[in-house]
């Protein structure tokens, strides 16, 4: 065998067997950027919007007390208001996530009144990894979506994204 075929061929199974072994959860976005995400927790929908046209959108699951702002740690609510999309976890016990900037400074604020923390560690997540969610609205207070929608969330949100969760 000729040396240039030899090369190309052991080009070509190292291609190959490259992509087999490549993490199957991390996606390529090369779409329009996703410069706002819009969550409106009565509806049960995230939407991923380019300016002002919506590039997809899911179906949530809530904390398992939906209603209503959340104001300390441990009360089971989604937050509401204005954050940034501030980490990536891709080891995340639920498939992947991205963080949310929760608490802000008037979030801190009124805990503090309350005399009470008022919590962190709020993402948009998958699915939990060795367990099965049952119903609806069963987080400690983050945005749960499939792996799958997880997948493309991921591969499409940057850091630094701004988030609005309405009530």
């Amino acid at each position: 065998m000729r040396p240039i075929r030899l090369i190309a061929l052991l080009f070509a199974m190292l291609t190959v067997a490259g992509c087999a072994t490549q993490d199957q959860r991390f996606l390529h976005y090369d779409g329009p950027e996703v410069t706002h995400v819009l969550v409106e927790k009565s509806k049960r929908r995230m939407y991923l919007l380019h300016h002002g046209t919506v590039l997809q959108s899911h179906r949530i699951d809530l904390g398992f007390a939906p209603d209503g702002d959340k104001k300390v740690q441990g009360d089971g609510r989604t937050p509401e208001g204005d954050y940034r999309i501030d980490k990536r976890n891709p080891n995340s016990a639920f498939h992947l996530s991205i963080g949310i900037s929760y608490p802000n400074r008037q979030d801190i604020a009124e805990a503090i009144a309350l005399g009470r923390s008022p919590g962190g560690d709020i993402f948009i997540h998958g699915e939990p990894n060795d367990w099965k969610a049952k119903g609806r609205d069963w987080t400690e207070g983050c945005i749960a979506v499939t792996n799958a929608e997880m997948r493309r969330i991921y591969a499409m949100v940057q850091n630094g994204t701004p988030i609005r969760i309405k009530p």
